[in-house]
């Protein structure tokens, strides 16, 4: 067990004391990144949930910490550390048997890292038989419907000629949608938006039966669009085009611009339980048919979703001094303006005499970002569709409605304060350093593979 420091009178960023006290910790490499301390997976799969707690120990919950805090922090980890080497020991056995096995499906920290921990808690033998078997039970439910069973599934050249075939005739007779009367399908998503938080069923229920979702999808691939589709961050490309059945790398790049075998991908490394999913070649051409589809999506009421979360997110504007003409644009930008964070941003981005720092500097990037903040609204909104569409569990209600478009936002919220944390402690802690990833040299490409999350 690690030796118990002075810590310093004063407040102190949370993450800078964790980041201290962990390099004090023996054993636990491979657990840590490349500068010492603990994988961002680590805090958020094993040290917040099982060892900090902050729920027990509010002192401990703040971004920036009291000196009882930080003394009760530090305590936590280093009476926390003789389990923490034995779950990093395994940690290391199990990814040893997982090469044995050659298993490569899902990444290993999300898939172990918790069960890492429960097993050091549970004083199993720490054995390869063990090992063995605690793998095929996390992996033993996928049946069939793994990420290398999907390459060999798009790797047979015979099949892969047929469903690219399949692509061009699902493109070629692809839903076209026209909107007979744009100004009233605006009317009704900007009624749906003033009445953020209460039943706005009937705008809804008319929007879906308007099909305005279908209309307001097809035109996505007009490019005299305006705002065009690349503006929105939906495409690099001037306009969506027929999805392609796979590429030399995976990229994930753009919603719209995603192959099928990225698509399938995300939902195959997503998915909890792989045996409710469709069989895998159903899944890839339920995908070929979505790809094709107007926002990438098939049910209308998902592109409803869209449609709607397109104006919310083009009306948010957290560095300006508009409020908003809607009543969600004005609670989501007057909850975007209170992050320190923004308000660091603008200063950094309108006064003259701010810190220089360079273009790839972590706050700079965040604070561009900023600027056009509906590109990674739309991104995240269209990951939580796209994997509703695969569960084919449609918008209903407006509660729905509303846990979902204000779920995007405070997620794009929190992945900025993430963000901007990790900058300011690698920053105290090596300020030369670039920010500090998680890393995995015998897995499949780590990827965001974001799922629907309910509203806390």
């Amino acid at each position: 067990m690690a030796h118990l420091p002075d810590i310093q009178a004063g407040a102190r960023p949370r993450a800078a004391v964790i980041h201290e006290a962990w390099q004090r910790l023996e054993g636990v490499a491979p657990l840590s990144g490349a500068h010492g301390g603990p994988l961002s997976r680590t805090v958020k799969l094993i040290l917040d949930p099982l060892v900090i707690r902050p729920l027990q120990h509010p002192q401990c919950a703040g971004s920036v910490i009291g000196a009882d805090g930080a003394v009760l922090l530090a305590s936590l980890l280093y009476a926390a550390g003789d389990v923490l080497g034995e779950t990093a020991r395994w940690y290391e056995l199990l990814k040893r048997v997982r090469r044995e096995l050659r298993i490569t499906d899902g990444h290993p920290q999300d898939r172990y890292f918790q069960r890492c921990f429960e097993l050091a808690t549970t004083g199993q033998p720490r054995d390869r038989a063990t090992a063995e078997h605690v793998l095929r039970a996390l992996h033993g439910t996928a049946d069939g419907r793994t990420t290398r069973d999907l390459r060999d599934h798009l790797a047979d050249p015979a099949r892969a000629a047929r469903l690219t075939e399949l692509i061009d005739t699902t493109w070629a007779g692809r839903e076209r949608t026209a909107d007979p009367d744009p100004a009233a399908t605006a009317a009704l998503i900007t009624a749906v938006l003033d009445g953020a938080g209460r039943d706005v069923a009937a705008p809804l229920t008319e929007l879906t039966a308007r099909r305005a979702g279908s209309a307001t999808g097809t035109s996505l691939t007009d490019p005299e669009r305006l705002p065009p589709a690349r503006r929105l961050g939906l495409t690099e490309r001037p306009a969506p085009d027929r999805p392609r059945l796979t590429a030399g790398t995976m990229t994930f790049g753009a919603p719209l611009d995603r192959t099928v075998h990225e698509r399938v991908f995300t939902t195959l490394r997503a998915s909890a339980d792989r045996s409710a999913l469709p069989p895998l070649p159903t899944l890839v051409t339920e995908e070929i048919t979505r790809g094709c589809a107007p926002w990438g999506l098939t049910d209308e009421t998902l592109r409803v979703t869209a449609a709607v979360g397109e104006r919310l997110a083009l009306g948010l504007r957290p560095l300006g001094a508009a409020p908003g003409d809607t009543t969600a644009e004005r609670a989501l930008n007057a909850r975007w303006r209170r992050e320190a964070y923004v308000l660091r941003a603008r200063r950094m981005l309108i006064r003259p005499d701010a810190p220089a720092a360079g273009p790839d500097d972590p706050l700079h990037r965040i604070a561009r970002e900023l600027r056009h903040p509906w590109q990674g609204y739309l991104r995240r909104l269209w990951a939580r569709l796209h994997g509703r569409d695969v569960r084919q569990a449609p918008v209903e209600a407006s509660d729905e409605l509303w846990d979902l478009l204000d779920g995007v936002a405070r997620s794009v919220i929190l992945d900025h304060r993430t963000r901007v944390r990790r900058a300011l402690t690698v920053r105290m802690t090596r300020p030369d350093a670039a920010t500090e990833t998680d890393t995995e040299t015998d897995t499949d490409t780590d990827t965001d593979t974001e799922t629907e999350t309910v509203k806390a």
